[in-house]
């Protein structure tokens, strides 16, 4: 061992092996130190063969050493060879019945687990689009149930506005009076109706009741040709009762009964309007502060106010013009403020519907048994008021008020009339001639007519104020219609000139 020792010592100081086994070790740098250490750089011709025999000898020893080392160590290496060997064929066989085994509770899993999964998988797929259908049968079926219902309920308007026309405009026919009657409530139940089918119709997110409706073509035929054509007839039919509303009450022919008939009838088609409006899920609009507003009964209204206007300040005119019509004309015009006056009692008094397409989806849907916890209760509590918040429109005179941005529609009639005759009275004496010259000799004589005509209008109907109590409204002195009959007078007196 000696021996061996002191030949590794020697071959280890001779042959530079840190050198080789270096990880930076380059051939490039290797040789070139070489030729640096057996030349002079000032030397032209390098010798080339004093390196390259180094190289060469170095070579050499290193296979003469790789040849001893395996020469002494052959048995030992030997030994080691077939002990690793055999080990590997040990553990070769017993991974072999591992994986033999592995293998069989593979295709056993693979038979029991994975086939019948697929098999389930296509069973969960099937009961799921059987589910899908089975909704969507539900829902056709229940829009086309809706459909014939609003059929039946249109043909019952028809019917009654055929039996109650001549009533509707005479007044006086008992019998037509009732059919006329089921007419007004046929247009509640009609909107009704189609506030149910917009329901299901307008939910058309996956999972809601109305998802895939539009694909089917029962239900696209229902809405152009039954919800579309029923829906336009209804509001027809109510922007018509608004718009011929009268109490009737100036001519005294009116009685307390055929008053509550028009009142009753008039509330059915705002009714009816007001559920029929568009919702802002559907495009309705919105008011300022951000509550909805019922845009189809609000345009009525106003279509009823901007006709009684433009008649009142026409007719008004042109009595100005030739003054022994006036008291006539003046009378009409207060006929129409009383019934402007009663239409606002008729609002006032009448309670705004629960439109269901206001209402939060939560509170739309059946209850569920909330569990006991303090944070249930405080859900509960935070969707009520959002709820109230939607829907508060305490009765339908609020929305109109505040559309007109006015307080009282009596007023916002003597008011807007007053802007518009300003402008007839300044054309007249414009024109001149006889018109002008009477007009302005009769200044006094038509102020007081105005004045007058002013008060007999600012007082609600006896019929609507005996079924209401409404008549402390009506008051002049009490209720401050002395700015509306200056504001009159003065559009008419003011423009006379001296």
């Amino acid at each position: 061992m000696s021996t061996n020792e002191e030949e590794r010592e020697e071959e280890a100081s001779y042959i530079d092996y840190e050198t080789f086994l270096a990880p930076d070790f380059k051939p490039s740098s290797f040789a070139n130190t070489l030729v640096l250490a057996t030349n002079n750089p000032n030397d032209a011709p390098l010798d080339l063969s004093t390196p390259l025999s180094k190289v060469l000898f170095d070579s050499q020893e290193i296979d003469s050493h790789i040849d001893l080392l395996t020469t002494r160590s052959a048995i030992p290496l030997l030994t080691y060879t077939k002990d690793q060997t055999d080990a590997s064929g040990r553990i070769i066989s017993e991974i072999d019945q591992q994986v033999k085994s592995l293998n069989e509770s593979y295709r056993q899993l693979e038979k029991e687990v994975i086939q019948k999964h697929a098999e389930a998988d296509e069973v969960r797929q099937v009961a799921s689009r059987l589910w899908e259908t089975l909704k969507l049968g539900r829902s056709v079926g229940r829009c086309l149930q809706l459909g014939r219902q609003l059929e039946v309920q249109h043909s019952e308007i028809s019917s009654a506005a055929s039996s109650g026309t001549a009533a509707s405009a005479t007044a006086t026919g008992g019998t037509s009076s009732s059919g006329k009657r089921e007419d007004h409530r046929a247009l509640v139940r009609c909107a009704h109706t189609i506030v149910s089918l917009r329901e299901i119709l307008d939910r058309r997110a996956p999972g809601e009741e109305g998802h895939g409706l539009e694909r089917v073509h029962a239900i696209r035929t229902l809405q152009d040709g039954v919800v579309g054509p029923i829906e336009r007839s209804v509001r027809t039919a109510s922007e018509q009762v608004v718009r011929e509303f009268s109490i009737g009450s100036a001519s005294g022919t009116a009685t307390f009964a055929q008053s509550e008939e028009t009142r009753a009838r008039t509330v059915s088609a705002m009714m009816a309007l007001y559920l029929l409006s568009p919702t802002p899920t559907g495009g309705g609009a919105t008011r300022s502060d951000g509550r909805w507003a019922p845009q189809l009964l609000l345009q009525a209204l106003e279509v009823y106010l901007r006709n009684a206007l433009q008649s009142s300040t026409a007719s008004l005119a042109r009595s100005l013009a030739t003054l022994p019509s006036l008291d006539r004309t003046l009378a009409e015009v207060a006929a129409r403020c009383q019934n402007i006056i009663a239409l606002e009692i008729i609002l006032d008094t009448t309670k705004a519907p629960v439109h269901p397409l206001l209402l939060p989806p939560s509170s739309q849907q059946p209850p569920t048994p909330a569990r006991p916890t303090s944070s249930s209760h405080k859900q509960h509590a935070a969707v009520t008021p959002a709820a109230t918040s939607t829907e508060k429109h305490t009765n339908l005179l609020q929305p109109l008020l505040a559309h007109l941005e006015t307080g009282s529609l009596a007023s916002y009639f003597w008011r807007t009339m007053a802007g518009g005759l300003s402008t007839r009275v300044q054309e007249i004496m414009n024109r001149g001639g006889v018109s002008a010259r009477t007009l302005k000799s009769n200044r006094n004589s038509v102020a007081d007519a105005i004045r007058e005509c002013v008060v007999r209008g600012s007082q609600p109907p006896s019929t609507v104020t005996a079924a209401k109590g409404k008549a402390g409204r009506a008051d002049p002195e009490k209720s401050g219609w002395e700015r509306e009959v200056a504001v009159m007078v003065g559009s008419v007196v003011g423009n006379l000139g001296r």
